[in-house]
């Protein structure tokens, strides 16, 4: 660092160094696959920025520190050093190798750790920083070179990444996604351009998203409402071919920038509903975080979600401050002329004029802590070890031919065993010894699961219902304290139990045994991932009925969103034996790429009145579903 930069002195090269030993000491870095560095080229930096911006950074290799401390001072919080040009080159080279390994399939996904930033940097100004937009480059490098038509980018940094929104504002073929800390323009870069209502310019609008923190102290239910209630469903609609993260962990607990309260599991969270889009096609590239070991921990969630790791159960009240919600309200209410699936939500109206005149404030408490000690502790609790087996099912001879590789096939129960235990516990639930039998993979995977021997399972059923009622009964005598069980299709019988910890969506019968194509977006997004992460289940089980409208890959994509609940403990139960379906199920469950779902088609009126009135009468209950509720609901 030079002597004229201090406000540069939290952006410094152990961001990289402590984050990269956090990783060791995880052992996460034996188990990533190493893609070599190189320098971005001046041709591919030209993708986004003018030739003269180019030429300055080219200068600033030879100058002494009086002229270097001159070209500075031409730009808003940056700060040349000799070397700042060659390392702002292999950060963009970095970036540009990690979107041709996951391009042409050499790795699924990926994480570059990379500085200088580069989401503040503009076509031709540094800025906060930031020297060269690597974002920015990656996205228009891969729709060049691999001819993409719809890339994504998400912006989870503290700061907002204005330089990419300018490159990208009248360009519909990248939607930019940002959340960032704002108060209502107070903090930096404090632009009138940063809030919800800049939504894109020309053929860019609605392709660009402002969502605004008003408050400092925002936590993993905020983050997460965020993605239920605003991103993910546009996400989804877009559905884009490639998603880039600018990942800056300012935005975690601890950071000085931020002043945040998310903890870094919340990461794992993010990143496990971004690996469902594209295919999982997903590129992780590093923005700020200035807290080492909040940074550091905040990589290692990321990354061992990436490689596939069951996600830790996420911490903290699962209930959005009323801030958070005035500004997803607002995003929703600037977006609803862009977006098929805001159309038929009624009236979305801005929610800042209630507040005016309600008169209502939240104040949120930063609670000040020793970040170091608390992480330590912190992550000692959530972080467990991952079950030898991600996948388990029973099966004749001859089933491991059409299940995918990495599912293990278990023994089954022996039917005197079975008999035995259920005349024991279960004979009000099961008449016949046809189904008795077929009880035997319940059982047994459960049990596995249980002893964390695998992480979850697929069994299938002649009456899907009824094995959900014993598998739900058997998993709290094994020990679970709160089930979630979800219906997909048509079942008769929702299972009638008495033990208080168990609860079932028997709402959702109605939402998923119609769904039909996208109305399930709106059921699942809308509905049923926000009651889950209210309710923190520790076992998930899916039951899969006849006649159901629902396609494969919206049940597939169900299970697979849902293994983010219970540290991915999820048993599905299908009454139908369709290999297709099987198949499907089980790639979903050890991990593979999520099938694409295909054209968005909007949901009918009538399913989003559905759902509108079951969040209206569950949000008291169930905090997550409160993002679209109206003020007097929180008073």
């Amino acid at each position: 660092l030079l002597i004229f930069s201090p406000i540069c002195d939290i952006e410094v090269p152990e961001r990289l160094s402590s984050s990269y030993e956090q990783l060791r000491s995880y052992h996460l870095v034996e188990r990533c696959v190493h893609v070599p560095v190189r320098e971005g080229s001046e041709e591919e930096i030209l993708l986004v920025h003018s030739l003269d911006h180019l030429e300055v950074a080219k200068s600033t290799q030879t100058m002494n520190e009086e002229e270097l401390k001159r070209v500075s001072e031409t730009y808003d919080a940056f700060f040349f050093h000799p070397s700042t040009y060659r390392c702002a080159r292999l950060a963009v080279g970095a970036a540009l190798q990690l979107v041709d390994a996951v391009m042409s399939g050499r790795v699924r996904n990926g994480m570059a750790l990379v500085r200088p930033p580069g989401h503040h940097s503009q076509r031709n100004a540094a800025n906060g920083f930031c020297l060269f937009n690597n974002v920015a480059i990656a996205a228009e490098y891969a729709k060049l070179k691999y001819g993409l038509q719809r890339i994504l980018i998400v912006d989870w940094d503290v700061h907002h990444g204005q330089g990419t929104q300018y490159i990208f504002e009248e360009d519909p073929s990248v939607l930019y996604f940002s959340w960032h800390r704002y108060e209502h323009q107070e903090f930096w870069p404090s632009l009138k351009e940063s809030d919800y209502d800049a939504v894109g310019l020309g053929k860019g609008k609605g392709f660009n998203i402002n969502l605004p923190w008003n408050k400092v102290g925002m936590g993993n239910s905020d983050y997460l409402a965020a993605f239920f209630h605003v991103l993910l469903p546009m996400a989804f609609e877009f559905d884009p071919e490639l998603v880039i993260v600018s990942s800056g962990y300012d935005s975690g607990i601890g950071d000085p920038e931020g002043q945040m309260n998310a903890t870094p599991e919340v990461f794992a969270h993010l990143t496990h509903f971004l690996m469902q889009l594209a295919n999982g096609k997903l590129c992780v590239i590093l923005e700020g975080g200035y807290h080492l070991k909040s940074l550091g921990e905040s990589v290692c969630m990321t990354v061992k979600t990436l490689l596939g790791d069951p996600v830790p159960q996420i911490t903290g009240e699962m209930a959005p401050c009323l801030s958070a919600v005035e500004s997803i309200q607002n995003v929703r209410a600037a977006h609803k002329p862009y977006w098929k699936w805001l159309a038929y939500e009624g009236r979305v109206s801005s929610f800042k004029q209630m507040l005016l005149i309600n008169g209502f404030i939240q104040k949120l408490r930063i609670i000040k802590i020793n970040t170091k000690r608390f992480l330590e502790l912190h992550m000692k609790n959530i972080l467990f070890p991952v079950p030898p087996i991600k996948t388990a099912t029973t099966g004749s001879e001859g089933s491991e031919h059409f299940l995918p590789e990495h599912i293990q096939l278990v023994k089954e129960m022996d039917k005197t065993e079975i008999k035995a235990l259920v005349s024991d516990f279960y004979t009000d639930l099961v008449k016949e010894d046809k189904i008795l039998l077929s009880l035997g993979s319940t059982f047994v995977i459960l049990d596995k699961i249980l002893k964390k021997e695998v992480c979850n399972g697929i069994a299938a059923s002649p009456t899907a219902a009824l094995s959900a009622a014993v598998a739900l009964r058997h998993s709290v005598r094994l020990g679970f304290q709160r089930v979630l069980c979800v219906f997909v299709g048509d079942m008769q019988m929702i299972p009638n139990t008495k033990d208080g910890f168990i609860f079932v969506l028997t709402n959702l019968l109605l939402l998923l045994k119609d769904a039909e194509g996208n109305d399930f977006f709106s059921a699942v997004l809308g509905f049923i991932l926000p009651v889950a992460y209210s309710y923190q289940p520790n076992l998930t089980v899916i039951a899969v009925g006849p006649n159901r409208n629902l396609g494969i890959s919206g049940i597939s994509l169900l299970v697979a969103l849902l293994q983010g609940l219970a540290e991915s403990r999820i048993f599905v139960v299908i009454e139908d034996t369709e290999i297709s379906l099987m198949q499907s199920v089980a790639k979903a469950l050890v991990g593979a790429s999520t099938p694409l779902f295909g054209i968005y088609v909007p949901p009918t009126q009538e399913k989003v009145k559905k759902i509108k009135a079951l969040r209206d009468q569950f949000q008291q209950e169930w905090k997550m579903l409160q993002c679209s509720g109206k003020l007097s609901d929180f008073i």
